[in-house]
């Protein structure tokens, strides 16, 4: 394949319940064995928020090597919870999932100098030609990456520092390899190292005979960035191995926090530099943080976070492996009814609680409340969540409709509200009322 060529193209636009008309794009390359571009086909989805004119940046969800991974990637793009940060800062959710079998090698992608750089930089032309947003060319990147996905967001973060908002490394980093290699020049240096940057280990990692390099290597990065003066941190996940568990609850307000600070002013293109009198820090494997203005400890050996917020999340993560939430998430939109087959089918629209995604929805009908859906919400990696997430930090396929058929509505009439449940268990209040009216006899 040469990446010049013809690409397959598809715009899929969301039904006609989608919030303000967003869209999805999949841009698809086959194979190649020409040198120097990617020997695995990829395709990438983008999901693009609707009633955005300009687009401010790019959420990149790369997942790790073997062919579990590359099917879970498949669906991130889809995520809600990954959705409601990108639609809060008018940016694209991008999902790529690479075509790598089991045995075959990683690295011809991970390693984004194989062409996996080349093809990630044409998919953002395509899709920029395709979607009416040439944009997608210019903006800026938070790249999170898993496993060998945090190895290719780390060499990324050397090909491309100008153009990365920040980054978190979970279970994987190239940093052992980027130190053998050419000693970076200092002006690369300068902006790597200006990138706040996140490495997010499962603690069970530590000593395991299959993953400890994730959790050494991580351990490695950190320490080597930091003395050298890197807006890097250490959030070692207390209840998983390499296992994405509930790291988005941190993950989240982090590139929230780094999107506040350094995302361009609308009509400039170059990111802004982090503020640093608002930073605090924290001994390694502790769970206590500190404004930096007032640690007593060695700065350039300390965990770095870029508020107080995150710290306060941080402090909370490294000792429980998730972030609470005391908010009520946002309440259930668009909620319509009508009558197919001999039953009341009721849809509805909701965005994702910021803090804790969503568990599920609660069906009222006629003022109590009748049904849930889920019916039993999901948690094999983490919390039970309306999309029941993967090993990879992204939703299993299947996930249910936002949907719900009621058989015993028979011909009455009937009024049904839908109330939304967050990632921890807190209610939305009521969205306004669907009338089902009764059948014509």
């Amino acid at each position: 394949m040469n990446l010049l060529g013809p690409v397959i193209l598809g715009l899929c636009f969301c039904s006609p319940l989608a919030p303000d008309g967003d869209t999805y794009i999949e841009v698809r390359y086959p194979s190649s064995t020409d040198p120097g571009e990617l020997q695995y086909g990829v395709t990438y989805t983008y999901w693009i928020p609707g009633g955005v004119k300009t687009l401010r940046g790019i959420i990149v969800h790369q997942h790790g090597c073997g062919s579990g991974a590359c099917k879970g990637g498949a669906t991130a793009a889809y995520d809600l919870h990954w959705q409601a940060l990108a639609r809060k800062w008018d940016c694209a959710l991008l999902g790529p999932s690479y075509q790598q079998e089991d045995k075959q090698d990683c690295s011809l992608w991970c390693d984004p100098r194989k062409g996996s750089e080349k093809a990630f930089l044409k998919s953002l032309a395509d899709a920029a030609a395709k979607s009416g947003h040439p944009e997608l060319t210019t903006i800026p990147w938070c790249l999170w990456g898993h496993s060998g996905g945090g190895t290719w967001a780390s060499i990324m973060q050397v090909l491309h520092p100008e153009r990365i908002v920040a980054i978190w490394l979970r279970s994987g980093t190239a940093f052992n390899q980027l130190e053998r290699s050419e000693p970076l020049k200092p002006e690369v240096a300068s902006a790597v190292y200006a990138i706040p940057t996140m490495c997010n280990p499962g603690a069970k990692e530590s000593g395991d005979k299959r993953f400890n390099g994730a959790w050494t290597g991580t351990l490695a990065m950190f320490r080597g960035y930091r003395s050298r003066g890197a807006l890097i941190g250490f959030a070692p996940d207390p209840r998983t191995s390499h296992e994405c568990g509930d790291s988005r609850y941190l993950a989240i307000p982090f590139f929230d926090a780094c999107l506040a600070m350094r995302l361009p002013e609308h009509g400039e293109t170059k990111l802004r530099a982090v503020d640093p009198k608002v930073a605090w820090l924290a001994e390694p494997l502790t769970e206590t943080a500190q404004p930096a203005t007032s640690y007593s400890g060695k700065a350039e050996e300390a965990v770095w976070l870029p508020n107080e917020r995150v710290a306060k999340a941080w402090m909370e993560y490294v000792k429980t492996g998730a972030v609470g939430d005391d908010s009520p998430p946002p309440p259930a939109t668009d909620v319509r009814c009508g009558r197919e087959n001999g039953k009341a089918v009721v849809t509805w629209n909701a965005v994702a609680d910021f803090e804790s995604g969503i568990r599920a929805f609660i069906i009222v009908r006629d003022g109590k409340e009748f049904g849930q859906v889920p019916e039993k919400p999901v948690g094999k990696f983490g919390r039970p969540l309306f999309q029941t997430m993967s090993f990879h930090d992204t939703p299993e396929p299947g996930a249910p409709a936002m949907r719900f058929e009621d058989a015993s509505a028979a011909e009455e009439a009937h009024e049904y509200r839908v109330i939304v449940v967050n990632g921890t268990g807190l209610k939305s209040s009521s969205s306004a009322p669907a009338l089902l009216p009764a059948s014509k006899r």
